[in-house]
């Protein structure tokens, strides 16, 4: 690996940091709220298939004892 002096590397730094495209914040609202949104689909989801498969399992249960 070859090595180049502390300025070089310093300039390479901020040569590639200045191609860094930073999101607006419109950008970053949406992607936000939409994580937000998502996870509560995600949660609704599981908690209505916990739903079921608890009913069916006391169901299932009761009429066999």
């Amino acid at each position: 690996m070859a090595l180049s002096n502390p300025l070089q590397f310093i300039q390479q730094t901020r040569a590639e940091v200045a191609k860094i495209v930073w999101p607006t914040r419109r950008e970053v609202l949406l992607t936000t709220v939409m994580v937000f949104v998502m996870a509560a689909l995600t949660a609704v989801f599981f908690f209505f298939v916990d739903f079921l498969i608890r009913n069916g399992l006391q169901a299932l249960l009761t009429a066999v004892s």
